[in-house]
């Protein structure tokens, strides 16, 4: 792994760090440094083999939108070419920060015609090939797929992989009428910028970590667009819904956190009746990981607490048999223990 050179990326030009007697680097150095920074700084993607197929080349790749794919959380990407004679198949990889970057990506690259797919929990079909995540991992394969039973070993050493769930958000998107594919995911200016340049980061208030899923909805006059805006409480989305109802030409409204918005509506009956559909629903996800020591400690006191109140259980047992069998016994020898009398204070009878 290569992790001798650091980069500093300015705005216009990268630049290396100076050695300790701060000397720039010599200008022949720079070609050298640019193949290096193509390269990705961890370990590979792609292992030597998968299922039937064996990787005959593997490259980094650099990213086709990189503003975007940044604002998604791009770590590293990669593509590797299997054959396992006559078979053959092209894999692209793209690591992520998260699932939710991952799912942003998903949509943006989807293409229109793909078709829905079990391959994993978010998959399509492609009409040559595949286009699926795995935890905050973006896959495209392209020829004849291998066997998905021979992806599992592949998914288990996948580097820096992370499997949180999926934002809720994508759940909320109304399915009458929607547009197959249409989806998109904002997670910052520059995918809000791409969706609806009407829409600016403030009037989205993109500063309270807004997110937002979008879809496109077919309509007797044309084609609406539907974002739902995702804000931290109910509150919030009230103070931003009259926000959006001041954009000319847009509807909002508003449900429990999040408000659906439509610019521009073709047929405002149509729209009207795509925003009815918007439903709230609270929905806990519990993402943390608990580590098994901490499982384990936990079982293993309350395990300590149940024995600790069985001994405690026994040890009143046999007190109590202990002393039910000493009275016993001196009533028996005729040294019976004065039980003491029954003080009557005989108010009533005054």
């Amino acid at each position: 792994m290569l992790r001798s050179v650091k980069l500093v990326v300015s705005g216009q030009w990268p630049v290396a760090r100076q050695n300790a007697h701060h000397r720039p680097l010599a200008t022949g150095h720079w070609p050298l440094l640019l193949v290096l920074a193509t390269f990705p700084l961890q370990a590979a993607t792609f292992p030597d083999q998968i299922g039937d197929f064996t990787k005959s080349s593997s490259k980094a790749i650099p990213l086709a939108d990189q503003p975007l794919y940044q604002e998604f959380g791009v770590q590293a990407a990669e593509q590797a070419e299997y054959a396992a004679a006559p078979k053959h198949f092209t894999a692209t990889a793209w690591r992520l920060r998260d699932s939710t970057g991952a799912l942003a990506l998903f949509e943006t690259r989807r293409p229109a015609n793909a078709t829905p797919s079990t391959l994993t929990k978010l998959a399509a079909s492609t009409p040559n090939g595949a286009i699926f995540t795995y935890g905050n991992y973006l896959f495209e394969f392209s020829g004849t797929l291998p066997d998905p039973a021979a992806l599992e070993p592949f998914y288990a050493q996948l580097p820096q992989l992370d499997q949180a769930a999926l934002p809720s958000l994508i759940g909320f998107l109304p399915q009458d009428g929607l547009v197959p594919n249409s989806e998109r995911y904002v997670l910052g200016p520059v995918s809000l910028e791409r969706l609806d340049p009407r829409i600016s980061p403030s009037l989205a208030a993109l500063h309270y970590g807004t997110e937002a899923q979008s879809g496109r909805y077919r309509t007797p006059k044309g084609e609406l667009t539907l974002i739902l805006f995702n804000y931290p409480t109910p509150s919030v989305a009230r103070e931003q819904e009259g926000a959006f109802q001041k954009l000319p030409g847009a509807i909002a409204k508003r449900a429990g956190p999040l408000v659906a918005v439509i610019v521009q509506a073709p047929d405002l009956n149509a729209a009207e009746l795509v925003l009815s559909q918007v439903r709230y629903e609270a929905k806990l996800t519990w993402n943390e990981k608990v580590p098994v020591d901490e499982v384990k400690g936990m079982a293993s006191l309350v395990l300590t607490g149940f024995a600790f109140a069985g001994v405690l259980g026994g040890l009143s047992i046999v007190v109590g048999i202990g002393f039910g069998g000493f009275r016993f016994l001196l009533k028996k020898f005729g040294k019976g223990l004065d039980d003491g009398g029954m003080t009557v204070l005989g108010i009533n009878n005054k």
